[in-house]
């Protein structure tokens, strides 16, 4: 057993391209739109017959150099704006009808922006039929003499198709004439709709020659739509009545009320041929151009079409119009259709209008239109894919996977990518600047689709019979009824026809049979008979001979009566020529007033259409009038009761104002009567300090330290009356009298604080304070001393004192004594409002004289800055920002006692 070695991966080899003969590059055409006012601008111009150039508009984003930028992009061929109908389906449509005749199949589809002309392109207008009613007219143009009659072809509910014989189609058309619950096709001599007649001008007629005479043909039309990536059939009867009520099979209503059926979607299945198609999907069989484009224009009735910002009648689903053809060939007599199925051909053409590409924002598009947009734009970006991953797998020899089944219109057409039949396209272009952006995107997919080339289609097997079989069998038919008007002429030229029955009801001849030769009986009889036949033919002759001259001269005399007759029948001719003169001339007027009647029927549909549109936005436009008058009353409601709460607001404002207002100016008051109280005391301790100075003989004290008394508390005032925080205003005080001057030094005695009072207090000591062995001490009695104050000392006292000490400026420990009341607050707790601070300091006894000049005391004191009166009559009024301590107001003098 050998054992194979492993090697490496052997490398994919290079794609193979197939051959110019077996594949065909995507059709891809341009057609260029007039604008829709002259003065707009446009940013498409048309160079040559297959190339266009893109201008980039104002206002649009340039290139790194600054240069506006201008693209060329190449098609098929281009179609101006001054393009007919006829000229685009020349070069466009009719080589599909063409291939389709012959067998083969074929898609067209217009794809574009929204509002460029796509659904004009494939449907046309009055007087201007597009690709479809002229791909119509072309098909029944070529093989109307040859088409079978109804129900000979019919179709199996599997895409595929069964023959019958012309009894059995007899009794098909029979039995559906009768049974009237199976809608019947229109028939051609029904009145032509208005939005749909005189399509195609009768000479733009088209036609092709060169078809298979000995083929029997027949056409079947079905029209579906794609919405919202759901198949949707627009044949169905079912869909025109939406509301009907639930039937059982007694014939009686299920139920009273009715019941919403909406539509059903269809589903894409595949055939034992592997194509794609519409699982029961109602395929019409047609007869003629105009009763085919009935058909179509009854589905074209129930297409999704929303009204846009850019478009009045956008289309909102993808519409494919399939048109079937079956042919089977002759039998070899050249009669009747051959009954093999096998021997069936059928072909289709696809003719599809893709809904445009849109962006919201310009559309306007809201609640449904939102949804539908996204689903167009996803289904046509799908396509896009798929064009893509084909054009990479035959470029670059990839074998990528191709999404067909993410989307409906792409899996249904897989086949004609995949070689069934020819794929072209016609690209529909808005040359105004509005359209750019997206105009550009749809170029880029036009090129890159040119590049996607296709398999061609195997041409049909030809039928192994004689060809010319009908023309032989036509051929035979006439020499055969040729023949049978012959026989049914005269016996003998030479005898009247009337005689014929006479001569037939002659006596028989009597037996001619001869024993031997000389029979002298039967010959003699035989004579004789002849000789009586003779003479009774003779005498028929010449009865008929008079009976003819009789009929001769009736006949003369009716020619002369018939000349006279004829003559004046001549005159009755003229004047029925004159007549018909009139009637000629009153039938052009019928058919110029029936034309003009159904342009204005024409004009009245689209009014109707538009009248619902404007209807429905009125309707859509009340409910929002309603929804905002709603609103409008919530808010004066609502501004009504805020007008309600501000008015309140503002009344209680106002009086808060006043009340502050008020307790402003009672603090203003008492902090100038403040003010006027603090000069009344410097000038009556200056006016003391003089008087003292100039009492005679008076001896100088003796040096000692100076305590300043504690200040009295302020008596208890109104809130109102009170100094704020904020001001931080001393209370007001009365004048005291002037200071009795002494002549003999004061014994150092032990004196009390004037906080001593009947209030209790809270005495806040600190345990670091030190003490200093002043003459004068603090003694508050009924006092609670606490080193740090609670809630608990605070609710049983009504003053509060802190003492505090620093160092002075001259080196030496100050006491200060900060004092306070204790104010109940509304929560329930205390707080304390400071009022007052004494100052307990102790001084050197090298202390300067006080009465000194201002040139000693600026070279004792050293700063320059005070005197020995400022000294003793200095005031700090207020308290620095930022300061440890509480508000009040800080004495360095003697305090005096308010008078009683």
């Amino acid at each position: 057993m050998t054992r194979h070695l492993k090697g490496k991966t052997p490398r994919r080899p290079p794609p193979k391209k197939p051959s110019s003969n077996q594949t065909d590059p995507v059709g891809v055409y341009c057609r260029v739109r007039p604008l829709g006012a002259e003065d707009e601008e446009c940013c498409i111009e048309v160079i040559s017959s297959t190339t266009i150039q893109m201008h980039t508009p104002e206002g649009f984003k340039t290139n790194r150099n600054g240069e506006y930028k201008e693209t060329q992009y190449s098609f098929k061929k281009v179609f101006g704006v001054s393009v007919s109908q006829m000229e685009l389906f020349e070069h466009v449509a009719k080589p599909l009808v063409d291939d389709l005749i012959h067998g083969k199949n074929g898609l067209l589809f217009t794809y574009g922006v929204t509002g460029s002309g796509k659904t004009f392109t494939m449907t046309g207008s009055p007087g201007q039929g597009g690709l479809l009613p002229r791909s119509l007219d072309m098909i029944f143009n070529s093989i109307g003499p040859y088409q079978a009659k109804r129900y000979v072809f019919k179709t199996d509910e599997k895409n595929g198709m069964e023959i019958q014989t012309e009894v059995d189609a007899l009794l098909e058309r029979q039995r559906r004439d009768n049974n009237f619950s199976v809608p019947k096709t229109p028939s051609t001599r029904l009145k032509a709709d208005p939005e749909i007649a005189d399509m195609i001008k009768p000479e733009e007629a088209s036609k092709l020659d060169g078809v298979d005479d000995d083929s029997s043909y027949s056409v079947f039309v079905s029209y579906v739509e794609i919405y919202n990536n759901y198949i949707y059939d627009l044949l169905e009867e079912t869909q025109e009545d939406a509301i009907k009520p639930k039937w059982n099979g007694g014939g009686t209503p299920v139920r009273q009320n009715t019941e919403l059926i909406p539509p059903q979607s269809k589903i894409l299945r595949e055939d034992q041929n592997h194509i794609m198609y519409v699982a029961g999907c109602l395929e019409v069989e047609v007869k003629s151009a105009e009763e085919a484009f009935q058909v179509f224009w009854r589905g074209q009735k129930k297409r999704k079409v929303a009204n846009t910002r850019l478009n009045r009648e956008s289309s909102r689903s993808h519409s494919v119009f399939i048109i079937k053809l079956a042919q089977a060939p002759l039998d070899a007599d050249g009669d009747n259709v051959l009954q093999d199925k096998n021997q069936i051909s059928v072909s289709q053409l696809c003719l599809v209008d893709l809904a445009g590409s849109e962006r919201t924002g310009r559309t306007g598009a809201e609640g449904t239109r939102i949804r539908e947009a996204g689903n167009i734009n996803q289904s046509l970006l799908n396509l896009r894919t798929c064009i893509e991953i084909l054009r990479e797998n035959q470029m670059c020899g990839t074998n990528k996977m191709v999404p067909y089944r993410d989307s409906k219109i792409t899996h249904l057409f897989k086949n004609y990518f995949d070689g069934e039949g020819k794929v072209r396209m016609v690209v529909c272009v808005n040359p105004k600047t509005d359209d750019y952006e997206e105009t550009l995107l749809v170029m880029r997919f036009a090129e890159m689709t040119q590049e996607v080339e296709v398999a061609r289609p195997v041409d049909r097997p030809i039928c192994g019979f004689t060809p010319g079989r009908r023309h032989r069998n036509q051929a035979f038919k006439d020499e055969l009824s040729r023949r049978l008007e012959e026989r049914g002429g005269p016996i003998d030229p030479d005898m009247p026809a009337a005689a014929n029955p006479l001569i037939l009801s002659l006596p028989s001849l009597p037996s001619c049979e001869l024993t031997d030769p000389h029979d002298d009986i039967t010959l003699p009889r035989l004579i004789e008979a002849l000789k009586n036949r003779q003479r009774i033919k003779q005498m028929l002759i010449e009865d008929c001979s008079k009976t003819a001259n009789m009929i001769k001269s009736v006949l003369q005399e009716l020619d002369t009566g018939l000349i006279s007759k004829d003559n004046f029948i001549q005159e009755q001719n003229g004047k029925l020529l004159e007549k018909d003169r009139i009637i000629q001339g009153n039938k052009a007027e019928i058919e110029r007033l029936e034309k003009k009647s159904k342009m204005q029927e024409h004009k009245i549909d689209i009014l109707q259409k538009t009248t619902k549109i404007f209807e429905d936005d009125k309707r859509s436009l009340q409910h929002e009038l309603g929804t905002r008058e709603q609103r409008l009353q919530r808010e004066l409601s609502e501004k009504r009761r805020m007008e309600q709460r501000l008015h309140g607001v503002i009344s209680d404002t106002q009086f808060k104002w006043e009340k502050e207002c008020e307790r402003r100016v009672n603090a203003l008051q008492l902090e100038m009567q403040n003010k006027l109280w603090v000069k009344d005391e410097k000038l009556k301790q200056l006016k003391a300090i003089v008087t003292e100075s100039k009492t005679p003989g008076r001896p100088e004290p003796p040096p000692r330290q100076t305590q300043p008394q504690p200040q009295p508390l302020p008596q208890h005032q109104p809130r109102s009356q009170r100094p704020s925080k904020e001001d931080h205003l001393p209370p007001k005080r009365s004048a005291s009298p002037s200071p009795v001057p002494t002549t003999t030094p004061v014994r150092p005695l032990h004196r009390r604080s004037r906080s001593a009072g009947g209030e209790k207090w809270v005495d806040h000591k600190p345990s670091s304070s030190m003490d200093l062995g002043t003459v004068l001490q603090p003694v508050i009695p009924n006092a609670i001393q606490v080193s740090a104050p609670s809630e608990k000392a605070l609710s049983k006292c009504d003053r509060y004192v802190l003492t505090h000490q620093e160092v002075a400026s001259d080196g030496e420990i100050q006491t200060k004594l900060i004092k306070g009341e204790v104010i109940k607050t509304r929560g329930g707790g205390q707080a304390v409002q400071f009022t007052d601070i004494e100052t307990l300091k102790q001084e050197l006894t090298t202390v300067p004289r006080r009465k000194r000049k201002s040139s000693e005391g600026m070279s004792a004191s050293g700063d320059g800055a005070l005197t020995d009166v400022e000294t003793r009559c200095s005031v700090a009024v207020e308290m620095r920002a930022g300061s440890n301590m509480g508000p009040g107001y800080e004495h360095h003098a003697v305090t005096k006692r308010r008078k009683p």
